[in-house]
């Protein structure tokens, strides 16, 4: 088992195609860089989409939420820092700050997602799936 780690960090830089005819990233990339950010997060505390989706796990996206805090514009490397914020055992939140080279924030964000199986109907992870919902909890500090 991976040591858990509150906070996992990102790194991802600025693709010419994710600009627009300004220079600056366009929006809508940066939803896709949590995406990213998450996979990769799932991935290092053990817990891969791959592994989630071959015990029927389905994880959509309920929410998200973006606060833009300075441009990033083609080859800047952006830092995405994601942690849980919060975790329900039905319902995860997890927060993102992306910060630019020199530090300063770019983006604060926050996605939320629910637990389904394949059919679409609600997993209770705590007791189908004991060990992803303690690893979540701790992450979360809501462990019992």
């Amino acid at each position: 088992m991976p040591e858990l780690n509150l906070t996992r960090i990102y790194t991802h830089n600025v693709h010419y195609y994710e600009t627009d005819r300004m220079g600056i990233t366009h929006h809508s990339n940066y939803v896709r860089w949590m995406e990213e950010a998450r996979i990769d997060f799932l991935k290092n505390i053990g817990w891969d989409y791959a592994r989630l989706e071959s015990l029927g796990i389905i994880s959509p996206v309920t929410a998200i939420s973006c606060n833009f805090k300075e441009s990033t514009t083609f080859s800047d490397e952006v830092t995405i820092m994601v942690s849980v914020e919060e975790f329900k055992g039905v319902r995860l939140k997890l927060h993102y700050e992306m910060v630019n080279a020199e530090g300063k924030p770019v983006c604060l964000a926050a996605s939320e997602h629910c637990f389904v199986n394949k059919e679409g109907r609600p997993i209770r992870l705590k007791r189908e799936f004991p060990e992803f919902y303690n690893v979540l909890a701790e992450l979360a500090g809501t462990e019992e």
